[in-house]
């Protein structure tokens, strides 16, 4: 709603007189800077919706994004491409969704403006940034976006032109396992029309599933279509209520009697009008007082998985399917009750997730307090009830300080009071800066919960409803009466942004143009921030019709309008009346330089893929094109998520395809060198001693130097223009500012650099449980008074803010340095002995080798690797004799065949360096230790080694090390595991002696044979050969008295020639004898 026009908050200013003609003359002089910017920068933006793979080129069509599971649409394509080093065995995915993305310029056809930009070269990037999970002991913490080139595709539909009528870009929509927010970000290659870039929230609706019929449908209520007007003409705003950065779906209640909620998954870009599946009826204890039932949702929280609301003194919550989340999860069948027993006055969020978890606070009517954890085991509440433990934070004065006529008052207990009691109704505090705000019809400001400090320009007739938090510096506040007010944190002064002069001139402006986002008729619903930028959710009635609308509350223009009608001087110069503005900011330009490149400090990991080449002269792509795509993005990813493979082994060669697609081999690539925006990144991590280093350039305005005699010199030079940095833990971070002032331009270069003392943590694993702190950077007098003029409308300047992580950085780890291992122990040992079977990826060490282990430090983000400088303990915790049979060690005796304390003659290893933990445990060892002797004493497992084979035993080693609690160069508690393979390893002496007996007996068993069988052989050679003879003769001998027998059967009528025969046969025997005797003869001599 637009209310009267209303000075800036402040000291009441005199009322000035200002002619209707002057207000007039302001708003043509305020509206041709913007129809001067609409006429070189067309007012044209982006446009996105997201496609499932069957609806790809369909006109009008937009999905919602639920479906989590990868989709087999691209394997059968992969076996179409030739020549290519793919995996037969593997099987290609893709991703449900598709990108859709168009762009529009006002009073001009979207298809006709797209068709254009194709033909002049216009190519959309897409930069899709994944948020980190919550649970980070279940998955990885890290900051990873992939960069990716729209394709160009023509629309189904009937077509009477030759090559084109209507087309879009795509691009895959990726999904990562553990994310469930994602921002993506759209921007121009620089050629063709120019469009600002834009975010959009594309986040995963959990709260969706498909019916029987195949239609979509709410799983935690029934989804209404008609918003009407009784549900919020003059309904009472109310907070936006989320986990920060990780609630996918938002919900937002206040209806009045009806239990609808708005729901959406695009931060409201859309949304829908949800009837709650809960009962209606008043299911309250007895004992909980109230006054009369209503069937309004009052408190509604948001976090990465669940909706929690409450209902009268009832809780409920309801948790979304997200298998991306947790894999066996279905979600929740219905709303499930919860704290049954207890009077629940309110539910508070907890804004930011710790320690793996999140929280919500539920208000009882008695004054306890309840908190909320999650995930838990899926047990969503649990009471603890108030303890003497609590500590007071603050005593609250009983009234008002009198301020007279101060912007900001100290309070100390000595200042004099008003009349007006102060109603306290919240308190708010921001982890990254400490800042810590109480207020009601008051705002109190400390930064160290000792000191207050009273903020007088908001009139103590007003009281606050709620405050919205950029965490960034900014805080918007809504009071009772739907006003808005705006304050900078770490600043005094607090302005009024509706109802304001600078308002009436906004949303003239706005009416001139014929904004639809503007109405007369309008009521706010809430008011949030999104990425730093101020929004408002209105719903605005135009002619008997409503229109909810998410809309930009411009706060740098309404400052700018605001300190213009305020501040001008009418000078007469000749004839005419001059208007002139009064220009407060103490500075005219403010730049930064010298930024360092941000990906070692942001930690943001990014990979850049571009679609496949197409053979067609048009350049459109097909569906087996956009498949191939979006395959090689999921193998990309899934490549990033393994680790344990070459992330272009697969691109080695340029790949073709009988379907006319080539692929391009640098097309997949991981960036490691990205450059600086020229802005101050959005979040700084910085490791143990770490340097954050930059310079803001200052252009003063008008003459702002003096010389100043000081001790020792004539004359020193000193500038006007002053930074403060502030630090919200300068126990833990300090700043170091250099000035340097360039009197011949004016101006003056700080050099600022922010250092990690070293103090305030002590280790923890990457990314893991991370210091909040911050540092803001304040040019001096500039607070909601300096603005940078841009195409895009005026931007605030003067005043910075960076978050700032203490810790362990995301995407550093320990690797084991086989190479540098390799070469110095060959160096040291003067040999290298490999296993007699060679693995390449598990070299092999000799036993009787002194072993020197060296070990790197990866940087996945920056793709730097260094050696391991600082100290550490190496454990054997596991082993076999073989791979199959590795088996873990306990605790004991990991103790005992480690720790140099063992008396029980079971170590493995020793080593001649003498440091070791505080409790003598464990050897310490560094870059620089003199190396380790494999021992494998009597009672440890790799004693007594059974061989396999000839060859000497083997014997692979688990391999465990940590420098937790011993390394003092580093916030991280880097944790290694590796398999190393140790051959040659000694036998024992009862086992050795065994197989010396053994391997004698054997020997001499093969003399004495050998001896035996060269004094026995001529003999066994003579007897062979009589009993052949033998033999032979016997089978002779047979044949002949077999032959006389059937001759003379047949024979009996020649009886002459029998006789015969027989005699002639007499006379052959005994010829044949007598050879016979002979050779006997012989053999006997």
């Amino acid at each position: 709603m637009c209310g009267p026009a209303m000075f800036p908050a402040g000291p009441p200013w005199p009322r000035v007189r200002v002619v209707q003609v002057l207000w007039a003359l302001l708003a043509v002089l305020l509206a041709s800077w913007r129809l001067w910017a609409i006429k070189d920068f067309q007012e044209c933006t982006w446009q996105v919706v997201l496609n499932e793979f069957k609806r790809v080129g369909e006109s009008g069509v937009s999905d919602s994004f639920f479906e989590q599971e990868p989709v087999d649409t691209v394997s059968s394509l992969f076996h179409m491409l030739v020549d290519s080093p793919i995996d037969p065995s593997e099987k290609y995915l893709g991703f449900p969704y598709y990108l859709k993305i168009n762009y529009s310029c006002e009073e001009k056809p979207s298809e006709d403006l797209v068709r254009m930009g194709h033909l002049t070269g216009l190519k959309p990037l897409v930069l899709v940034t994944f948020q980190s999970p919550v649970n980070f002991y279940r998955w990885k913490i890290e900051q990873l976006q992939i960069q990716m080139e729209a394709a160009p595709f023509r629309s189904k539909e009937p077509c009477m032109a030759e090559e084109v009528c209507s087309m879009s870009w795509y691009t895959p929509m990726p999904i990562k396992k553990g994310s469930v927010v994602m921002r993506v970000d759209i921007s121009s290659n620089g050629l063709g029309t120019f469009i600002p870039d834009k975010r959009f929230q594309m986040n995963i609706n959990g709260f969706l599933k498909r019916d029987r019929d195949n239609n979509i449908q709410f799983t935690v209520g029934e989804k209404l279509f008609n918003l009407m007007p009784q549900y919020f003409v003059g309904v009472s705003s109310r907070p936006l209520w989320h986990t920060v950065d990780q609630s996918p779906v938002l919900i937002l209640g206040g209806i009045p009697n009806e239990k609808y909620v708005l729901m959406t998954d695009t931060s409201f870009k859309d949304f829908s009008l949800v009837e709650l599946s809960i009962d209606s009826c008043w299911v309250g204890s007895f004992y909980c007082p109230h006054s009369g039932f209503t069937a309004t949702i009052y408190d509604t929280i948001a976090t990465e998985s669940t909706l929690f609301i409450r209902q009268n003194q009832l809780v409920y919550y309801f948790t979304g399917t997200y298998t991306t989340l947790y894999e066996r999860n279905r979600g929740s069948g219905s709303w499930v009750r919860v704290l049954a027993s207890e009077c629940i006055k309110k539910l508070c969020p907890v804004y930011f997730h710790s320690n793996g978890s999140e929280y919500i606070m539920a208000l009882t009517t008695d004054g306890q307090v309840s908190f909320e954890m999650l995930p838990r085991q899926w047990s969503v509440c649990e009471q603890i009830g108030a303890s003497d433990d609590l500590e007071l934070l603050y005593h609250i004065p009983e009234f008002i300080p009198e301020a007279r006529g101060l912007e900001f008052l100290m309070i100390l207990g000595t200042e004099s009071y008003t009349s007006t009691a102060m109603a306290p109704k919240g308190i708010f505090c921001n982890p990254y800066n400490n800042l810590i705000f109480i207020w009601g019809n008051f705002l109190l400001q400390s930064s160290n919960k000792e000191n207050f400090i009273y903020l007088a320009d908001f009139p103590k007739e007003l009281s606050i409803k709620y405050m919205a938090r950029s965490f960034h510096g900014a805080v918007a506040i809504v009071t009772e009466t739907e006003e808005i007010w705006y304050l900078l944190e770490g600043s005094y002064r607090v302005y009024q942004l509706f109802p304001s002069k600078g308002w009436q001139v906004h949303i003239s402006l706005k009416l001139m143009q014929q904004s639809s986002l503007y109405a007369s008729n309008e009521t706010m619903l809430t008011l949030f921030y999104e990425d730093s930028k101020l929004y408002q959710l209105v719903y605005l009635m135009n002619n008997q019709k409503g229109q909810l609308v998410k809309r930009l509350v411009p706060v740098e223009q309404l400052l700018m309008y605001q300190q213009h009608t305020s501040h001008y001087d009418l000078e007469r110069k000749g004839g005419y009346l001059m208007l002139s503005f009064i220009d407060f900011c103490p500075f005219s330009v403010m730049r930064l330089r010298s930024l360092p490149r941000p990906q070692r400090y942001t930690r943001q990991e990014r990979y850049r893929a571009r679609p496949p080449r197409v053979l067609e002269r048009s350049g459109f792509h097909n569906e087996n094109s956009l498949a191939i795509y979006q395959g090689l993005v999921y193998y990309l990813l899934w490549l990033h998520s393994v680790y344990d493979k070459d992330y272009y082994f697969f691109l080695a060669s340029n790949w073709r395809s009988a379907g006319g697609v080539s692929i391009e081999m640098d097309s997949y690539e991981k960036i490691y060198n990205l450059e600086s925006a020229y802005e101050l990144p959005e979040r700084i991590f910085l490791d143990k001693g770490t340097e954050y280093s930059f310079a803001i350039f200052l252009s003063a305005q008008g003459r702002s130097f003096r010389t100043q005699a000081e001790l020792g010199t004539v004359f020193q030079l000193h500038s006007q223009v002053d930074v403060g940095v502030v630090l919200a833990d300068p126990g833990c971070i300090e700043a170091s500012v250099k000035q340097e002032v360039l009197i011949n331009r004016n101006s003056v270069l700080f050099s600022i650099t922010l250092k990690d003392k070293k103090l305030c943590y002590d280790q923890g694993i990457s990314g893991h449980h991370l210091m909040k702190t911050s540092m803001t950077v304040n040019v001096v007098g500039s607070s909601g008074l300096c603005f940078q003029e841009t195409h895009l409308g005026p931007h605030m300047q003067g005043n910075l803010m960076v978050p700032v992580f203490i810790g362990c950085p995301p995407g550093k780890r320990l690797a084991f340095d086989i190479t540098y291992t390799l070469e110095y122990s060959r160096l040291k040992n003067k040999h290298y002995f490999d296993c007699v079977n060679v693995n390449p990826e598990m070299p092999c060490f000799l036993f009787r080798d002194i072993f020197y282990p060296f070990f790197l430090i990866q940087d996945l983000v920056t793709g730097d690797s260094g050696s391991f400088q600082g100290s550490y303990v190496l454990l054997v915790v596991g082993g076999g004799p073989t791979l199959d049979s590795l088996k873990d060690y306990s605790e004991d005796e990991i103790y005992r065949f480690n720790s140099p304390l063992d008396k029980t003659n079971s170590l493995i290893w020793t080593t001649r360096t003498t440091r070791t933990t505080k409790d003598s445990a464990f050897h310490i060892m560094s870059h620089e230790s003199p190396g380790i002797e494999w021992l494998c004493l009597e009672n440890a497992p790799c004693y007594d080694n059974v061989p396999q084979g000839i060859f000497a035993p083997e014997f692979f080693f688990k391999v465990l090390v940590s420098n937790r609690g011993v390394d003092t160069s580093t916030y991280c508690n880097y944790q290694l595991t590796f398999l190393l393979h140790i051959h040659g390893l000694p036998l024992s002496p009862k086992r050795a002696l065994f197989i010396l007996m053994v391997s004698a007996s054997v020997f001499v068993g093969l003399v004495i044979f050998y001896i035996a069988f060269c004094l026995l052989w001529p003999l066994v050679v003579k007897g062979c050969t009589m009993i052949r003879w033998k033999i032979n003769n016997l089978i002779a001998s047979e044949s002949y008295y077999t032959y006389a027998s059937i001759s003379g059967i047949s024979s009996v009528p020649s009886l002459r020639h029998s006789r015969m025969g027989s005699m002639f046969s007499s006379r052959m025997t005994e010829d044949r004898a007598e050879p016979k005797e002979a050779v006997e003869r012989q053999l006997m001599t």
